[in-house]
């Protein structure tokens, strides 16, 4: 291989262009020309159809990405690793869920939050399903490719740095403001953190799994949207800054602290194990 195409074949951001895109892609054509067309014509109901479409894709994504880097970089593709997942599925769903439910706790001792009734009926298999496929899209992306990648290349710090500017995408999102700008950050510090201690997406993923679905679970809308159901009918009432207002419980100053704090955990973890480290680029001489 020519050594200029080489060069250009294995920079980083090529990487990350070409393990955005080719996965994505691969994804787009199976669901859309395989999937859709398989499950519709033997399953009638798009409720039923749906989620098992869903669900593959997510794997389709998973396998793709797999193969790709396995034979791009010819290496273990160990943020992938399976080693650790029942520890880092139960603990990362748990955490996720337990700081979410933290902060309602307090607002319900506050009297800001009320709770008056328990049901499933706003609540689908579809709907879930769609945040297991939003989340592996985001932490596969942001934090098993973006984040390694610039970590190896650029060191720790930056990698964190731009784990944190890509989650400004969210401000693009329904209801926020400029609170919700400062989450956003502190959200992409910490599941970079996670990733970072870990490196693995597993961490991530399932806290971002518990983070997501707790918040209709307890009746808050989600980043900003109120369509994806509840499960607990609940009342917030009180100032925007403890319940989150019209973007949710994420919002609140309370959630945003126990975020803070989980991520000034990790990077202490990290650094005290060795883990920070300065990247390819500046351990040239």
């Amino acid at each position: 291989m020519n050594a200029l195409v080489k060069r250009v074949l294995y920079f980083p951001v090529t990487k990350i262009i070409i393990g955005i895109s080719v996965p994505f892609s691969l994804f787009v054509v199976i669901q859309n020309f395989v999937l859709k067309p398989f499950f519709y014509s033997i399953i009638q109901g798009k409720s039923i159809a749906d989620p098992i479409i869903i669900f593959i894709s997510a794997i389709v994504l998973l396998v793709s990405y797999y193969y790709l880097f396995h034979f791009y970089d010819k290496r273990k593709i160990t943020e992938l690793s399976l080693k650790y997942l029942p520890k880092e599925m139960f603990g990362g769903f748990i955490l996720g869920f337990s700081t979410i439910s933290l902060s309602i706790f307090i607002l319900y001792l506050l009297n800001h939050y009320q709770a008056s009734g328990i049901t499933t009926t706003h609540y689908t298999a579809r709907m879930f399903t769609v945040l297991i496929f939003a989340a592996i899209v985001e932490d596969l992306f942001h934090r098993g490719l973006i984040v390694r990648v610039v970590e190896n290349w650029l060191g720790t710090h930056i990698a964190i740095v731009i784990a944190m500017l890509v989650e400004l995408q969210h401000i693009f999102n329904p209801n926020s403001n400029l609170f919700s700008f400062s989450v956003d950050l502190i959200w992409g510090f910490t599941m970079a953190m996670m990733f970072i201690y870990t490196k693995r997406i597993w961490l991530p993923y399932f806290f971002h799994l518990g983070w997501n679905f707790s918040q209709p679970f307890y009746g808050s809308n989600l980043t900003g949207t109120n369509d994806l159901g509840t499960i607990i009918q609940s009342k917030f009432n009180g100032p925007e800054l403890l319940t989150g207002g019209a973007f949710g419980i994420e919002n609140s100053i309370f959630t945003a602290s126990f975020l803070l704090i989980i991520g000034i955990v990790l990077y202490y973890l990290a650094k005290k194990e060795g883990k920070i480290v300065k990247g390819k680029l500046f351990n040239r001489h």
